[in-house]
C-alpha cells in the first residue's frame, strides 16, 4: 500500500515539476521554491524541538520568505557573478547569524538563545539557499536543460537504489543512520545516473528540438549541443554522490530524534524535506559546476 501511494504521488508531482522548471515564468518558479522551502523549514524546526531547541519560528519564516520575495521582484541577470540573486544570497547568509542572535536576546532563558539562532541559520543555509540556487540555475543559458538533467538524474538514482537495493542489497551502507540503504543500491543509483547523463547529453540536440517543438522551452533558453562523454560521466557521478549524501544527511537529522519521516504532507513520501533532501546537496554542486564553467570561458 505504501508503494502504491508513493507511485501515485510521483505520477501527479513529476509532470507538474517538469512543466514548472521548463515553462513557468521565473516569478512563478521563485514562488513555488519559496513555498517548498517554508514547508521544509517548518518540518526542520519541528524536528529541532525534539533535540531540545526552542526555534525562532516566526522570524525564520519571515527571514526566508523575505529572501524569496526579493528574488521574485528582482531576479536579476543570468550572469552568476553579477546576478542580484547572488548578492541577496551572500547578504542574507552573512547577516543571518547576527539577525537571529539579536532576536534571541529577548528570550527569558538565555541558554536557549544560541541553539535557537543556530537552528534558524542552519535552516536558511540548508534549505532556502539551495532552492534559490535551483532558480538561478534555471536562469542560466540552457538552464532549463540543466535542471531537467539534474532532476532526472536524481529521480533515476533514487528509483534504482530502491528497486535494486531493497531486494538485492546485502551490505549496509550506514546502518546507524539509514538501515535500509545498501552499497548495492548505491552502485545501482550511480549507474542509473550515469545512464541518464550519457543519454541526455549524447542526444542533447534532438531532445532540445523536441522540447522546442513542444513549446516547453524557447530558443532564448538555449539549445544544448552534444558534449564529450567523460566530463558528463564524471559530473553525473559527482551529482549522484551528492544526492545520496543529501539523503543520508537528512536521515541523520531524523535518526537523531527517532523519526521515520520529516512530515506527512506527501503520501508515500513523507514530508517535504524527505522529498527534496537529495536536491539540497546536488543543486549547489551543479551550481558550482555552472559557475566554474562561466569562470573558465
Amino acid at each position: 500500500m505504501e508503494l502504491v501511494k508513493r507511485v501515485l504521488t510521483a505520477l501527479v508531482l513529476i509532470p507538474l515539476v517538469l512543466l514548472l522548471i521548463l515553462r513557468a515564468p521565473v516569478q512563478v518558479l521563485v514562488f513555488v521554491a519559496g513555498v517548498v522551502a517554508l514547508l521544509a523549514i517548518h518540518e526542520l524546526l519541528q524536528l529541532s524541538e525534539a533535540f531540545g531547541s526552542q526555534p525562532l519560528r516566526i522570524p525564520t519564516y519571515i527571514y526566508c520568505g523575505l529572501f524569496f520575495f526579493l528574488i521574485a521582484i528582482h531576479p536579476g541577470t543570468a550572469d552568476l557573478s553579477t546576478s542580484s540573486l547572488t548578492y541577496y544570497a551572500l547578504s542574507f547568509a552573512v547577516l543571518a547569524p547576527f539577525v537571529f542572535l539579536a532576536l534571541a536576546m529577548n528570550r527569558d532563558e538565555l541558554a536557549s538563545a544560541f541553539p535557537a539562532a543556530r537552528v534558524s541559520v542552519f535552516a536558511f543555509a540548508y534549505i532556502a539557499l539551495p532552492l534559490a540556487l535551483l532558480v538561478q540555475l534555471r536562469e542560466q543559458w540552457r538552464g532549463s536543460f540543466l535542471l531537467l538533467y539534474l532532476l532526472l538524474l536524481v529521480w533515476a538514482g533514487d528509483i534504482f537504489a530502491y528497486f535494486i537495493g531493497k531486494p538485492f542489497g546485502r551490505h549496509r551502507m550506514s546502518p546507524r543512520v539509514s538501515p535500509n540503504k545498501t552499497w548495492e543500491g548505491a552502485v545501482a543509483s550511480i549507474l542509473a545516473s550515469i545512464a541518464v547523463g550519457v543519454l541526455m547529453f549524447h542526444y542533447a540536440v534532438p531532445i532540445s528540438r523536441a522540447l522546442l517543438h513542444s513549446h516547453l522551452i524557447e530558443l532564448k533558453d538555449g539549445v544544448f549541443q552534444e558534449t564529450p562523454l567523460l566530463p558528463v560521466i564524471v559530473l553525473s557521478i559527482v551529482l549522484n554522490i551528492a544526492a545520496q549524501l543529501g539523503d543520508l544527511l537528512e536521515s541523520l537529522i531524523k535518526r537523531g530524534v527517532g523519526a521515520k519521516d520529516s512530515g506527512t504532507i506527501l503520501p508515500g513520501h513523507g514530508g517535504m524535506l524527505d522529498r527534496i533532501d537529495a536536491l539540497l546537496f546536488a543543486a549547489p554542486v551543479l551550481w558550482c559546476y555552472a559557475a566554474w564553467q562561466v569562470m573558465t570561458q
